[in-house]
């Protein structure tokens, strides 16, 4: 079992420090007792927001798998605020360097 990370209470406005594209690909995740399938809403280099109705609690780790114009990516992430019933932004952790490469290039966005 993955455990909360105590940076994972954020206030609203440090949530976000990274711009982010609409964007709706299907992304695996598993992380505490927790797996499944969801659908990102949006992305950037700092991480995503899911839409899921599964009960994640803030500060889980997870590991979400989702594929990028043909580029399987398997990324650690940390589940930075939850809005139960409807999804969870997450944020990256210890993302690798050439997967942000990749990211910020197919999204259009500068580190």
């Amino acid at each position: 079992m993955m455990k909360p990370d105590s940076e994972g209470d954020l206030h609203t406005a440090d949530r976000r420090q990274n711009d982010r594209k609409k964007l709706i690909v299907d992304v695996r995740f598993e992380g505490g007792d927790a797996t499944g399938i969801a659908n990102t809403r949006d992305i950037g280099s700092g991480g995503f927001y899911m839409t899921t109705t599964a009960e994640l609690e803030t500060g889980m780790h997870l590991i979400a798998t989702l594929t990028l114009n043909g580029r399987e990516m398997r990324l650690s992430g940390v589940v930075a605020y939850t809005d139960p019933g409807h999804g969870v932004g997450v944020r990256f952790k210890d993302i690798d360097e050439d997967d942000l490469r990749y990211l910020e290039s197919e999204l259009g966005l500068g580190s």
